[in-house]
């Protein structure tokens, strides 16, 4: 298996390249030249998350390991999580239920990913014998999932930018209460996209790097964390039917990674009817998926701070493959012109949208009233991204034909705001996160208007 950008100028990298370099040269984002398949009949007899992803991973990672080889690695990759089989599925009633996928070390569905990134990262530096930076921004889960996955390999420092906002005190302590040598939070001035502004800057100058070092991605741009979140979508289907019948999946999502997953594993052979694509006020995708008008406007500041963004880097993937038919020259030109022009495209080819995707955005209030009912009438706690995906599912119940999972990608004591505000009451904390918010933070306030970040990057490199 090799891979090539979306925009055409970079072609058949390797599994590895794909890894280290995260974000292709000509700008555009890695694909596989192919979408392998799954064996259905294989993985029906299968009953564990280990096995399923033993079966999906080294689909991809041929060009650079063998499988056997793979198959070690995964056996130690996912760890620190609470529930044995990984995820929980809460049964709402006969037709809806929910995946739970924050079982592990920092609560958020964001460990699976960055867990096999990091697995991986590690095990291509040992046999280079090199040494890398992590460098990224986050709001809100991505960066305590990226620190917690690296930081017991010795080869890899962490930076990550945190911005003011609305991130949660627990979702910032993950970050500023690592104490371990290899990690280095930095509270950002500035917002989320201006961290990321910094943190694409530093990616096209590297000007803190040593020559022997490698930069590393760890957003959902970066290939390996949509493997990772393949294997839960073919392990949720295993559990629900045996793969038997095809499932409605409700994402919450910002940078769409955990939707594009999804399409992918249908790509792969998981049956699929419809992903109800779910977001907040910040309602680019929700834009383009009901009125073909992806254009970037100002963000707006909401409940759901990890679904605050202002365009959705993994949209591009989609567009390529299924709008597209994987056209790189359109892909290239509509992306040369954006954000400065929105992407509209073909209205016969955008069209194709309802044979798969349904939006909706879903605003504070409404987000509130969904907790709120899910605790009312279930007795279930959800986060307000979580609660996001199931408003949706309630508005579209009477279109979605069989059984929907609304995907839980965060575990709500990690809002407690949010609680607070809707009336809820949560009891029975997970102990990791009681213990970060009585532990002291460290980290180091910069800006983002000027040099001092890589400054600081060089200084601790």
């Amino acid at each position: 298996m090799l891979f090539h950008s979306t925009r055409g100028k970079d072609k058949d990298k390797t599994f590895e390249q794909v890894l280290m370099q995260g974000l292709a040269k000509d700008g555009g984002l890695y694909m596989p030249n192919n979408w392998p398949k799954v064996d259905i009949h294989k993985l029906k007899d299968f009953d564990n998350f280990i096995d399923v992803a033993k079966e999906i991973v080294p689909l991809f990672t041929d060009s650079s390991f063998h499988k056997a080889e793979v198959e070690t690695l995964l056996d130690d990759t996912w760890h620190d999580f609470d529930k044995k089989d990984l995820i929980d599925i809460f049964e709402v009633d006969d037709s809806i239920s929910i995946l739970e996928l924050f079982h592990g070390p920092t609560s958020a569905f964001k460990d699976f990913g960055l867990q096999l990134a990091a697995a991986f990262f590690n095990k291509t530096l040992q046999m280079q014998n090199k040494t890398a930076v992590v460098f990224g921004a986050t709001s809100g889960d991505t960066g305590s999932a990226a620190i917690d996955a690296c930081k017991e390999f010795e080869l890899i420092k962490s930076f990550i930018l945190i911005p003011e906002g609305n991130m949660s005190e627990i979702q910032r302590k993950q970050m500023t209460t690592v104490n371990k040598e290899n990690v280095f939070p930095i509270l950002a001035s500035g917002t989320f996209d201006d961290c990321q502004d910094i943190v694409k800057k530093g990616f096209r100058e590297r000007t803190f790097l040593r020559d022997d070092q490698y930069l590393l991605a760890v957003n959902s741009i970066n290939w390996v964390r949509i493997i990772g979140q393949i294997c839960y979508y073919f392990y949720a289907s295993l559990k629900m039917n045996k793969l038997s019948e095809p499932l409605n999946f409700s994402v919450p999502t910002g940078n769409f990674g955990n939707v594009f997953a999804c399409y992918a594993a249908s790509k792969m052979g998981m049956p699929l009817s419809k992903i109800v694509v779910a977001v907040n006020s910040n309602d680019i995708l929700d834009r383009f998926f009901r009125n073909n008008d992806y254009s970037k406007l100002k963000v707006n500041e909401t409940i759901s701070p990890s679904m605050d963004i202002s365009v959705a880097s993994n949209f591009e993937r989609l567009l390529y493959d299924f709008y597209l038919d994987c056209n790189s020259d359109l892909c290239s030109r509509l992306y040369s012109k954006f954000p400065e022009e929105s992407i509209q495209i073909n209205k016969s080819i955008w069209n194709k949208t309802s044979d798969l995707f349904i939006s909706y955005s879903s605003d504070d209030a409404s987000t509130y009233k969904c907790m709120q009912f899910y605790h009312k009438n279930f007795n279930y706690i959800m986060d307000p991204h979580t609660a996001v995906a199931a408003d949706a599912v309630k508005r579209f119940k009477e279109k979605l034909q069989g059984n929907t999972i609304i995907l839980s990608t965060a575990h709500p004591a990690k809002f407690p705001l949010a609680l607070e505000n809707a009336g809820i009451l949560i009891k029975n904390l997970p102990k990791k996160l009681t213990e970060v918010l009585n532990k002291s933070e460290v980290a180091k306030k910069l800006s983002t208007t000027d040099n001092s970040i890589f400054e600081y990057i060089k200084e601790n490199n």
